[in-house]
């Protein structure tokens, strides 16, 4: 049984799809249990992946509220009542606290969790922040396994007395987008100008992936590139204000929404650039190489994982200005994006297929059920 708080848009909703429509159903048995998502998000499910069967749970989304949250656990222990699963695999935090709590009180004895990133920084007050470190080891301490999407994610959580060594197992992201368009026929799909250099950013507008410092390096970057235009792809809260900080781009700020061709977006473009103040391991970037797109990073999670620095793209500073040098130093030499893009989509090939990520999953189960048999 699966279990995850909301399926919007973004690395987590892809990893679940995959594993939900990969694995083998000779071998394994699943029920996915999904909250909704929130106002303002794009569900995953409607967008990209209509035909995964889902079990909605009122209560599961993220936002907390003591009378729903109790509910939603009833149901997800009603759900493991007739279920009967072997494995109890959660996803995101909150799915993280109530699918595992109600694993513990229905007594099933093999729990997963899968950290696709983490609350240590960027999201909360101090005072929350440590309240959140408190859950997470607590609940640690009654899980099977820990699943880390990178290795500096795990490297995070272990600094934080978030589990013990042994528990974790680094699982990677794999992904698998459609035959990507041509950049010419790209472009024209997006109504994009055929020859400017074209800079996307692609994310969930919130304050964590920070689109404020983003408008920042476009501004920045339109002073030596005058002709470059600013592709973003997504919505968020933070959607409004980040119009108004590129008013003075004109026209050469395009916002394209949530979009179910994600690859039509990256074959436009000359380079994606991601600004986050916190992150796991990014699938925006992964999903860039894989259609050959360099990017530029800030310095995040395992951000460095993904975008090899001074080979596949740069990991920069997290600040506006290093964001608007390296976007600079890629647009001024195409030898240069060149290389970098056909790195990119090699090493994207050979570290994050959704055959690994299938195959790793799998293994990780196996081995589950095998040391519970022998035990």
């Amino acid at each position: 049984m699966r279990v995850i708080a909301r399926m919007n848009v973004g690395g987590p909703a892809l990893q679940v799809t995959a594993l939900t429509t990969g694995l083998d159903p000779e071998r394994f048995e699943q029920r996915l249990l999904v909250g909704d998502v929130d106002e303002g998000e794009a569900d995953y499910l409607v967008l990209r992946a209509p035909e995964v069967p889902a079990i909605r749970v009122p209560g599961l989304g993220r936002s907390p509220n003591p009378i729903a949250d109790i509910r939603a656990l009833a149901r997800i222990r009603r759900e493991i009542r007739a279920f009967r699963p072997h494995i109890i695999h959660t996803h995101t935090a909150k799915a993280g606290v109530l699918g595992r709590t109600a694993a513990i009180l229905s007594r099933s004895r093999t729990r997963v969790h899968t950290f696709h990133g983490h609350l240590l920084q960027g999201y909360f007050s101090p005072t929350v922040t440590r309240a959140v470190i408190m859950t997470e080891r607590m609940f640690a301490r009654r899980t099977t396994r820990l699943v880390a999407v990178g290795r500096q994610v795990r490297d995070d959580l272990l600094a934080a007395k978030i589990g013990r060594p042994d528990q974790y197992v680094v699982v990677p992201p794999g992904v698998q987008l459609p035959p990507a368009p041509s950049r010419d026929e790209a472009r024209r799909r997006l109504g994009l100008p055929l020859d400017a250099p074209v800079v996307a950013f692609v994310a969930r507008l919130t304050q964590v992936k920070r689109p404020d410092r983003f408008a920042h390096a476009a501004r920045a970057l339109s002073e030596t590139h005058p002709d470059a235009v600013f592709l973003v792809a997504g919505e968020g809260d933070l959607l409004d204000s980040l119009r108004s900080e590129m008013a003075t781009l004109g026209d050469r700020a395009r916002f394209a929404g949530w979009r179910g061709d994600v690859e039509t977006v990256y074959a436009a473009s000359d380079v994606v650039a991601l600004t986050s103040d916190n992150e796991g391991m990014p699938v925006s970037l992964i999903e860039a190489a894989s259609v050959g797109c360099p990017a530029v990073t800030t310095r995040v999670g395992a951000a460095a994982e993904v975008v090899i620095d001074g080979v596949t793209g740069f990991v920069v500073d997290v600040s506006a200005e290093a964001v608007a040098s390296g976007l600079s130093r890629l647009l001024e030499d195409s030898d240069l994006r060149n290389r970098f893009a056909d790195a990119a989509r090699a090493h994207a090939s050979e570290h994050f297929s959704r055959s690994r990520l299938i195959s790793d999953t799998a293994n990780l189960y196996e081995e589950l059920v095998q040391a519970r048999v022998a035990a």
